[in-house]
């Protein structure tokens, strides 16, 4: 296509003039504009094809902390090379550094977006590349701060690649067939929440240091591999929440020295496979599966559990364990043997609830929680129960070594 080129700027602009937007309303669809290094002010919006491109490192849009930075309403927008601050405080009014809807074919890349309340919002956007961008929130409470990036009724986006830090989530809403890959998220609220979205594709990212790091409620179709996800920290300290979800493939992943590895509740009228773990490694957390209600409906197969307090742990009465495909994982606390030499255990895995674990039921049984008495009540129990304990989990085809 052919594009004309506005004249490049010249450096220090202005905070006072609106040289950008008056550029931007001149230009004809499908120019270039160039900017040298400088401060430009902000709150412009783009309503037309156009690239805008930064010769340096330090080319500055500043919102002047009040509404939007940049607003986008057209599709074949291509922002590169641009440093983003200060948008607005209206939480009501979602101030961005970047705010883009009804848009498609549009690329975001190698921009740094930081003290905006959302960094970008896609509505009804399609078809776009959000990449190689660093996006941080405004200085405030956790609380207050909005999200990184937020995903709209936005279908078949690639979002890859881009550093995120101290924001509060990053959400799919209503949002299909997008891939999000290569990101690195740390010291967020939730990481990425995914709700009601579907096909959507999560992989290589790497989420550390978050209250929560993965969350998919209501979404079908999901593929989610090859993540590392760790020091899952705070009152939550889950890395993977799982609720409401069918066709949810997680595999190939790390999840190391969170609080809770695996979060999952399931529904009581499912009748199928509805979650499938597979060759992922779930070391050194304080719980690797912690179920909410029915423990039912999982496959569970090819996994390493490893040096975790808990590997199963149920935090409702009732709803016994369904069907479920539990085989081929490697579980630290086995005590089994393999008289064939074949790698896999003579007799399954067993995972009980015993009287040591009441505290799953009662926070305040937890002020015992490794204590004697405790631990010689679950001893008795183990040695010549006179309650029968809870099946949780049972692996009928436990590995010994790993990797073999």
């Amino acid at each position: 296509m052919f594009k004309f080129f506005i004249l490049t700027f010249i450096t220090c602009i202005s905070l006072n003039a609106n040289i950008l937007q008056d550029a931007i309303n001149k230009a004809k669809a499908g120019s270039t504009i160039k900017l040298d290094s400088g401060i430009y002010q902000g709150n412009i919006t783009i309503n037309k094809a156009l690239t805008i491109i930064g010769k340096s490192d330090n080319v500055i849009i500043d919102g002047l902390n009040k509404d939007t930075v940049i607003q986008i309403t057209s599709s074949n927008i291509i922002l590169k090379n641009l440093t983003i601050i200060n948008s607005g405080n209206r939480m009501d009014k979602i101030d961005a550094g970047i705010k883009i809807s009804n848009s498609s074919n549009s690329v975001i890349s190698n921009c740094t977006i930081k003290n905006t309340l959302y960094g970008i919002e896609l509505a009804m956007v399609t078809n776009s590349i959000i990449e190689n961008n660093k996006i941080s929130s405004k200085d405030v409470d956790i609380s207050l701060k909005g999200d990184a990036l937020k995903l709209y009724y936005s279908n078949n986006n690639k979002i890859r690649n881009n550093e995120i830090y101290n924001s509060r989530d990053t959400t799919f809403a209503y949002s299909h067939k997008n891939l999000f890959s290569q990101n690195h998220i740390e010291r967020s609220r939730f990481a990425l929440h995914i709700k009601k979205s579907h096909t959507n594709t999560i992989e290589d990212n790497h989420i550390i240091a978050n209250s929560v790091g993965l969350i998919f409620a209501g979404a079908k179709k999901t593929t989610v591999q090859n993540n590392i996800i760790t020091n899952s920290n705070g009152k939550a300290g889950i890395a993977v929440l799982v609720k409401g979800v069918s066709d949810f493939r997680f595999k190939d992943n790390t999840l190391k020295y969170n609080n809770k590895a695996f979060y999952i509740d399931a529904k009581h009228n499912e009748t199928e496979i509805k979650r499938f773990f597979t060759n992922n490694d779930i070391s050194y957390n304080n719980e690797a599966f912690h179920f909410h209600g029915a423990i039912k409906q999982n496959l569970i197969k090819n996994n390493t559990i490893n040096g975790n307090i808990e590997d199963v742990v149920k935090s409702v009465r009732g709803n016994t364990t369904s069907k479920n495909i539990v085989e081929n994982n490697y579980w630290d606390k086995y005590a089994g043997f393999d008289t064939d030499g074949n790698n896999i255990g003579d007799t399954s895995y067993k995972m009980y609830q015993y009287a040591d674990r009441l505290w799953h039921y009662n926070n305040r049984v937890k002020f015992f929680y490794a204590t004697p008495i405790i631990s010689i009540i679950n001893f008795i129990l183990n040695l010549a129960p006179f309650i029968e304990p809870v099946l949780l989990l049972e692996d009928k085809k436990p590995l010994l070594y790993v990797g073999s």
